[in-house]
């Protein structure tokens, strides 16, 4: 190979190499407001699992799909849109004993680290710090992407599509009243499409009058104290 074919052979594999690294950037994708929701579960005096669910989360996804290590998440959730499925059941959630939702208006997780599943090129697991109730601490979610690919419909934006499960403790977050009544361990489900390059940096979605949702006179703040006089839950 003559020097001058060597030299251009060089000169085009350098000039290759911005491109590369462009391509190998992380996509930024936001949360779509209405096909993001978080459910949750907790005991309910032993007898049922009470299931309540939180919808118009909004974040920022900063995401490669072949360097999961590289993944940033950033996402709020609007507590006060939770719903039980009873309006009563939920200003009592979101009463100044449990979620306090007029001091705590918003739930917020930062990602950490991300650590790929061996075998498994579509889960891993994301570590990071959840604030919930004025407290921030460790929370580490599973994680399954779905599927990202255009969308099939108008108008066609690349969309990432998210199971993920997690527990917690809700005396971790300072949220420990009625615990004869309500279990302490919440597991998580969320569902999540995020959409490349729409909805990045919005804010929560929340509805007119909100917590305002938490009543100004709040359910009782101390769990029942004597057996034979149990404080009611409430009124249906």
């Amino acid at each position: 190979m003559s020097l001058i074919h060597r030299c251009a052979t060089a000169l085009a594999v350098l000039c290759a190499l911005p491109a590369a690294a462009q391509a190998a950037q992380p996509e930024t994708y936001g949360f779509d407001p209405v096909h993001t929701r978080v459910m949750f579960a907790i005991s309910h005096a032993g007898f049922s699992q009470a299931i309540g669910t939180v919808s118009g989360s909004a974040g920022t996804l900063s995401f490669d799909r072949d360097d999961w290590r590289g993944a940033k998440l950033e996402v709020q959730v609007p507590l006060t849109r939770l719903d039980l499925g009873d309006g009563k059941w939920n200003k009592a959630a979101l009463a100044a004993n449990l979620l306090d939702g007029k001091r705590y208006p918003l739930a917020r997780f930062v990602s950490e680290r991300v650590e790929p599943v061996a075998g498994e090129a579509d889960r891993a697991q994301v570590c990071g710090q959840l604030t919930l109730h004025g407290v921030t601490a460790p929370l580490c979610l599973d994680v399954k992407l779905n599927q990202l690919k255009r969308h099939p419909l108008p108008p066609f934006h690349r969309t990432a599509g998210f199971s993920a499960t997690a527990r917690l403790s809700r005396a971790a977050f300072g949220i420990d009243a009625w615990k004869s009544v309500i279990g302490d361990e919440v597991e998580l489900r969320i569902e999540a499409e995020a959409i490349r390059d729409k909805y990045v940096g919005d804010q929560p979605k929340t509805n007119p009058g909100d917590a305002a949702a938490a009543p100004e006179e709040p359910v009782e703040s101390t769990e029942p104290t004597d057996p034979a006089k149990p404080q009611p839950e409430p009124s249906r």
